[in-house]
Order: structure tokens, then sequence, then C-alpha cells
């Protein structure tokens, strides 16, 4: 029974460069499977509608996604589990642990700019992973670069083979369709958001007549092009594409629901079922029949009217049923699951049942912690879930002292979920904030105003690197913060963390401390570190 709902899953997380389509794409796969009715605008920020996967307010009046969201579906004879990442850099910490949790990717490029600069350091994270990945070119209704010049781009800078399923014919007000060429026909473009893309005009056969017939030179342009792409890009090889060595690509408009079909039957036909996860202790396998799972992610206030935690689990073994205890690992406390719930972005249902590859959502009140695993009783502790040390400082201020309950509750749950790092001092009460970019202040600083009504004053800090410190022995640690004791601080879990105002400072540590290792990165609660992370 797990063994055959484990092939029916796919689990994918869509991730982009801002503004090339992706919130758009990923209303579209809704609405094509059947999710969603009517797919939010992303961009029309008065209106009543917003993106499905954009539920925060801050999302909601500058138009972008700050926060990953979750949504399962039914398409065929699949369960898909859709994760949105934030497109911003700023917010790549929380990508980063979103891709931990998923089994493939889709790449979202916008074809007027080609692979940018935050694409291209996911596709770092998700080659480091080996995590499979399927191209969507977006936004072909528009003047755009050519599509060979694309290919060729994404195979430079990706390194990785790049295989066309479908081949546009012309681009913006001269843009026809697409070619399919696993299947031999031309879907005909006809523009307009409030129509799916299988009640399309198909034509049958690239020599059809009719080709030629309607569209003149284009049909010919078309039939070279595609002869070339033939004879230059290598066979589709499942492997290689499981391996991440190839990536299928797809053209078309997301926001004309232009090119949609295709993406949804390649991940259903291409991406894989949840594989095996990595523990500290052993390889855990889908189709174990005793329950495991991992926090990769909480958020606060997804209802703001009853001030909600929720732990976002990624199941990775065994059958779930509600209302089943789990222990968490950490610290073998026990927890109930009457309130766990499947997600469609902020709206919640109760869940009943779910297998690996599902994401489920557990409310607490602070009991669970990213990175914690939850079994059936067994000893488990799973990795790779990072936490990246910050580039960027700010103290925190607030103007009315009266809500200083409420600054400290507001953040420590939004340290919790991982939207801001928050360090306590090991001298003094002043609570010190670190992000790895800028706009993830300016959020947290509009979420306590709008969540937990709180004006704060953000100002830069003196800090400008710090690093998790660990020893081997606890005395010498202990000796190390005792003397730097104005240059350390602990972050949500209690790991200490040596704070520098120049490298300099951060050398001689190193240099004068040679039984202290510095850490540029943790993973969760400070069981494992790293010494540095390549994304």
């Amino acid at each position: 029974m797990v063994g055959q709902e484990v092939a029916r899953r796919r689990t994918f997380a869509i991730i982009s460069h801002p503004d090339a389509g992706k919130t758009t794409l990923t209303e579209k796969l809704l609405l094509f499977a059947g999710a969603i009715h009517i797919a939010g605008s992303v961009k029309a920020r008065k209106a009543s509608r917003h993106a499905t996967s954009d539920w925060m307010e801050i999302e909601k009046q500058r138009g972008i996604s700050v926060a990953s969201s979750v949504m399962q579906m039914e398409y065929g004879d699949c369960v898909i589990n859709l994760l949105d990442t934030p497109g911003h850099q700023d917010f790549s910490e929380d990508t980063y642990r979103v891709l931990t949790a998923v089994d493939a990717a889709l790449m979202v490029i916008d074809a007027g700019n080609g692979v940018e600069a935050q694409t291209l350091r996911l596709l770092e994270v998700c080659r480091a992973r080996n995590t499979p990945i399927i191209t969507f070119v977006n936004k072909m209704d528009r003047e755009v670069r050519e599509p060979l010049d694309l290919i060729d781009e994404i195979e430079r800078t990706l390194r990785m083979a790049a295989v066309p399923f479908t081949w546009p014919m012309g681009m913006g007000r001269g843009f026809q369709g697409v070619f399919d060429l696993r299947h031999n026909h031309m879907r005909v473009f006809h523009p307009g958001s409030d129509r799916l893309d299988d009640e399309d005009e198909i034509i049958q056969g690239l020599d059809n007549p009719l080709l030629a017939e309607r569209f003149g030179d284009q049909a010919a342009n078309l039939q070279q092009e595609i002869e070339l792409i033939r004879g230059a890009s290598p066979e589709f090889d499942q492997e290689a594409f499981l391996a991440g060595r190839q990536t299928p690509v797809f053209f078309g408009s997301a926001i004309n629901n232009f090119g949609i079909r295709e993406v949804l039957d390649a991940l259903v036909g291409l991406a894989p079922p949840p594989g095996s996860r990595s523990a500290l202790q052993r390889h855990v396998q889908p189709h174990e029949l005793r329950f495991t799972g991992v926090v990769f992610k909480i958020q606060a206030n997804m209802n703001p009217a009853h001030r909600d935690r929720i732990a976002f689990v990624r199941i990775c073994s065994g059958r779930f049923e509600r209302g089943m205890n789990l222990r968490i690992a950490r610290n073998d406390k026990d927890i109930r699951t009457n309130g766990v719930v499947s997600f469609l972005s902020q709206r919640r249902d109760l869940l009943d049942v779910a297998y690996p590859g599902d994401i489920i959502g557990i409310p607490n009140h602070g009991t669970l912690q990213l990175g914690d695993t939850l079994t059936e009783g067994e000893r488990l502790q799973f990795t790779g879930l990072p936490f990246f040390a910050p580039e960027i400082f700010q103290t925190v201020e607030i103007a009315d002292p009266m809500r200083s309950k409420q600054l400290k509750l507001g953040l420590a749950q939004l340290g919790e979920e991982g939207a801001i790092q928050v360090f306590r001092p090991h001298l003094g009460s002043a609570l010190l904030l670190g992000a790895v970019g800028a706009l993830q202040f300016d959020v947290v600083a509009h979420r306590l105003k709008y969540e937990y009504s709180v004006d704060a004053r953000l100002a830069p800090a003196k800090y400008q690197l710090a690093r998790w410190i660990t020893a081997e022995d606890a005395r010498e640690l202990k000796r190390f913060i005792d003397t730097n004791a104005h240059r350390v601080a602990y972050d949500a879990v209690g790991a200490p963390t040596f704070l520098a105002s120049f490298g300099a400072e951060l050398s001689v540590a190193e240099e004068n401390w040679k039984h202290i290792r510095f850490h540029k990165m943790r993973e969760h609660a400070g069981l494992v570190f790293q010494e540095s992370v390549d994304v």
C-alpha cells in the first residue's frame, strides 16, 4: 500500500529569478490541475484577487513572493506537491531549505533575459543535491531572445545538456505556437488567459502542408530549426536527467495559459517519485512501514487571528494517520497529531492520511523547530537542513516600551521560522538581528507591525560577519566565550556564535584559538556543523 502511494507522488519546487513568471506559472499549474478555478493576478496589487501562493499582506502589497508556500493537487493518477519559493536573492536561505524537501525542480526562465544570477545560484544548490530539473522558458509572446541562443546559454551557464521537448514558432506578435517534438504536432497559439491549452488547435506533423499554408516562411524556419536541434541535441536520457546532467526544455507563455499542459505531463512522466533520505544513523527508504518525517519550514501567523505556528513536515517514509503519536528525536517528547492539515497555500484542510513525498502541517506553539526529525519512536536525525551565517546585522528598538513583550514574542516566532536570525548577546539584553539579505529586515519590520502590532526601529549594527563556534573540549569553548564575551551571542537554539566587525578580527581569533572551530553554516540545533557551503 505504501509503495503504491509512493509511486504516485511527485514533489517539486518552482525556482527562478524575480519577475520570470514563477508565481504566474504556479497559478496556472493549479488551474490546469483543477485545484483552483480562477488564477489570481500577481501584478494587480490593488485588485481583490492575489496569487494563490502569495498569502502574506506584504506579498499582496508589493506583488512579490517572500515566503515559500505549499500546494497539493491531483493530476491524472498522480498526487503533486508543489512548493513555490521566493525568487528574490535575499530569501535564498528559505529557498535552500525548501529544496531539501523536494525530489525535483521546475526552473522558470524569462525568454527575454535568459539565465539570471539568482537562477544560477539556485541551480547550483540543485546540482549539489543532484536534483532533477525541468526547464520552462516563459514569455514567448513577447519580443525575446532567439531560442537557439537561450539553449546555448542554458548549456554553458548551467553546465548541463538542454534537450528541447517543445520548440517555438516565432516570438512576440509573431509567436504562433510550439511544436511538440515527442508527439510530432504543433499547438497553435491564441492569446488569452481565459482558455486552457487543451482547447487549442493542434496541427499534426512537421511536414503537414497546413503549416506552410498557414504560416509561410515561419513554418520553413521552424522546420530548419528543428532539423538543426535534432542533429545537435543529445537524445533524452532518463538516468542523466535524474542525475541532474540533462534538463528537458519547454517553451510557452504562462500568462496566456500556453505550454502549461506539456509541463504538467513532464512532471508526472519524468520527475521521480520520493527516494531514500539520509539520516545520521542510516538511509531511510520511503516504502518502509514506520513513519518518519523532517521539519523543513515553520511559518507563524498563517492565520493572524489565531497567532498560529505551523511546522511544515516532509514525510520521508511510512503512512501518516491523523491522531497518531509521533516522537521528536531531538528531545524524545511525544506530540499528538489531531490537528494536522494539508495545504493549498494559505487554505488548510484537516488531513486524515498522507504518504512519503507529501507535505503536512502540524500546528504547534514552539514545540517543533526547524530540522526536527519525527518518528514513531526510532532515534533518527535527518541531515541537510542548513542555516547560513548572516552577512548583515541590525539592532532593533521599539517606539513604545510597553510593547517590549510583543516585540520579544514576535522576534522569537519569526526567528523560529527562519525569517530572520535572532541573536541574544552573551553580555547585555538588547537583541541583535542577522540576515543574508537586506530585504529580510523590511519584511520583519512589516510583519512585526501588522502581525504583532509593534512599531520597530531597525538600525545598522557594528558587526559584519558571524561564525558558529564549537570545540571538542567543552572547557575550552567556555574559556573562549568568557574571554570574548563582548563578541559572543546565542542564536534561536542556543548555539554560540562569534561576531566580528572586520574580517581581521575573525582571522586573529582563528589564529589564537587553535582548538575552536568557526563555521559558516550550521544544521539543525547545532548537531552538525560545516566549514563552508558553495551556493
